[in-house]
């Protein structure tokens, strides 16, 4: 047993042992830390603690490590180009600073917020530093975005990787025919691990177990597009990512979302960039009982300086660090004074099917009532999801019942001769929507990756095109809808960030009017409450990365306490 004194109480750890476990709980406010394996007590139970260092032998009295002063300064502005770039799009003064800053630092997280041309700026870092041999990961439905800004931005040719050239791709980089390859998450393993490997399905599953080719080694560079998708470090996919950027000298993960929940969203990411030691150096390394260093990694100091507690600690401190050595974000109305602004306005409707989503109400309040009162945290686990797929048939029900207004409003825009961007989740509301619209477009999941490049450029270029309907999953990122300033959500995400990042589709570079984002919300009903959470909780990403976008804690606790005051 391992007790160390923080500034807050006790941190308490050992190895699993039944007896020890209900040792603990016999103490008043002792609670687990499941993700640095500690169990927390009160500074006011110092007599209980001093019972368990005798009980068990432990001596000594160790100084944790977030005793220390929270250590921040200002941070510095980004620094200026210096370098004459050679591109074919020119970038505006505040992309050179970031080109510039990528340049300095090399391992870099842009997270600038989305429309401020973070694409652009990774292309002119690679052109600036005369890189050659660039992999480009990104979402799918983003390849041909990024074999398209490849030749606008700097006038140059890269290929997007596909089975034909599944096992000879390294060849058009041997022979100079194309420096830039570009591929999604989903193909990492199939370009770049060796052939018939799988993972054991009750193995534990280790980077060093992957076998990947040597021809990842051909690459200089590697640019991660969305990077908050490998936020997870157990995944396949960020541990393909992983090994594929070991060793290498330019890595530019590019994300408007670094942090989606917790600080511990930022630990897989920088691991990728090879910045996490550096991000933590200034925290000791703990030892065992023979005075060995336990944490080389930096896993768990990261842990435990940055994510003790429900909603982080000492984030000056992160926000201050990562700025200083990979990290830099802007936000509009920092870089683009003449940005126009963005409003929004809230609908309320009364849902056409009133009756069906009081009765599906109903049985989910009951359906609340038959668990209260369970403690056991497996079983709760799984009957969290549960509440997830049934808090999902209200918001269905919800959507349905909202269609008949927003066809009228979408009808009014159009009238009047604007376009207009509408989103919506569910297959069958996009369907609906295009069935009441025959002229618009979509961009779904259903649709392919040359339909949706074929719809997009139809929308911005055909006058007689005015309304787009995206899947938020689909259009909700990574692409550019300018040439309309009107959005409607019919169906919204779970945070801030989401919504963000789809009405950032229309308020971006090129959009030249103010921005209207109308939301549609059944009243009385999920929407309003869901809503409401998700302009609340902004706070953490704040504090970590200056950033205004949502993170989501614990939001389905709060609409289940609310359904269960009912």
């Amino acid at each position: 047993m391992q007790i160390i004194e923080t500034d807050k109480g006790y941190d308490i750890k050992f190895d699993y042992n039944k007896a020890l476990v209900e040792e603990m709980h016999t103490i008043p406010g002792a609670w687990f830390h499941r993700e640095t394996r500690t169990w927390k007590v009160s500074k006011h139970r110092y007599k209980e603690i001093a019972w368990l260092r005798q009980r068990h032998g432990v001596k000594g009295n160790e100084i944790h490590r977030n005793t220390i002063p929270e250590q921040y300064g200002e941070i510095p502005p980004l620094p200026d180009l210096a370098v004459d770039l050679k591109l074919v799009r020119k970038p505006f003064p505040f992309q050179n600073n970031g080109i510039a800053y990528l340049m300095e630092k090399r391992r870099v997280i842009i997270g600038d917020q989305p429309g401020l041309g973070k694409t652009q700026q990774a292309i002119g870092a690679c052109m600036a530093l005369g890189l050659k041999r660039i992999l480009v990961i990104c979402p799918s439905t983003l390849k041909l975005n990024w074999q398209k800004e490849w030749m606008d931005v700097a006038g140059r040719k890269a290929i997007i990787m596909n089975d034909s050239i599944k096992n000879t791709w390294h060849t058009y980089l041997n022979v100079g025919y194309v420096e830039i390859m570009i591929t999604n998450y989903e193909s990492l393993r199939k370009y770049f691990v060796a052939l018939g490997w799988k993972k054991q399905p009750d193995a534990i599953f280790r980077l060093k177990d992957i076998p990947f080719r040597e021809t990842i080694g051909m690459f200089e560079a590697v640019i991660i597009d969305e990077s908050h998708k490998v936020k997870d470090g157990s995944t396949q996919q960020a541990k393909f990512v992983m090994g594929i950027c070991r060793n290498k000298e330019y890595i530019f993960a590019l994300t408007g979302t670094p942090v989606i929940n917790k600080p511990k969203d930022l630990v897989s990411q920088l691991h990728i960039l090879n910045q996490l030691t550096t991000v933590i150096e200034h925290i000791p390394q703990p030892k065992d009982n023979h005075g060995r260093l336990t944490d080389s990694a930096g896993y768990k100091r990261f842990l435990e300086r940055y994510c003790d507690g429900q909603a982080g600690s000492n984030l000056k401190e992160l926000n201050y660090r990562l700025n200083k050595y990979c990290f830099y974000r802007r936000e509009k109305q920092e870089v683009l004074q003449d940005l126009p602004a963005k409003m929004r306005q809230i609908v309320l409707c009364e849902i056409s099917n009133r009756q069906e989503y009081q009765k599906a109400e109903r049985e989910f309040v009951d359906y609340l009532k038959t668990v209260r009162g369970c403690t056991d945290s497996e079983v709760a686990r799984k009957l969290r999801g549960e509440m997830m797929v049934k808090i999902g048939i209200l918001k269905q029900i919800s959507a349905r019942g909202k269609i008949n207004d927003a066809q009228e409003h979408v009808q009014e825009i159009i009238d009047s001769g604007e376009k207009v961007v509408l989103f919506c989740h569910l297959k069958e509301i996009a369907h609906a929507i295009k069935d009441l619209f025959p002229g618009s477009v979509t961009i779904t999941g259903d649709d392919s990756t040359e339909a949706r490049d074929r719809h997009i450029r139809r929308f911005q270029t055909d006058p007689g095109t005015q309304l787009i309907i995206c899947s938020l999953q689909a259009g909700g990122i990574g692409i550019t809808l300018t040439a309309s300033s009107r959005v409607v959500f019919v169906e919204f995400p779970w945070t801030y960030a989401l919504c963000e990042q789809a009405e950032d589709r229309t308020h971006r570079i090129g959009q030249v009017n103010s921005v209207q984002c109308t939301y549609f919300l059944g009243d009385k009903t999920i929407d309003e409450y869901c809503y409401k959470l998700i302009q609340k909780k902004k706070s953490i990403a704040q504090a970590i990365t200056g950033s205004t976008e949502e993170i989501q804690e614990e939001i389905i606790d709060e609409l289940l306490n609310l359904f269960n005051q009912r």
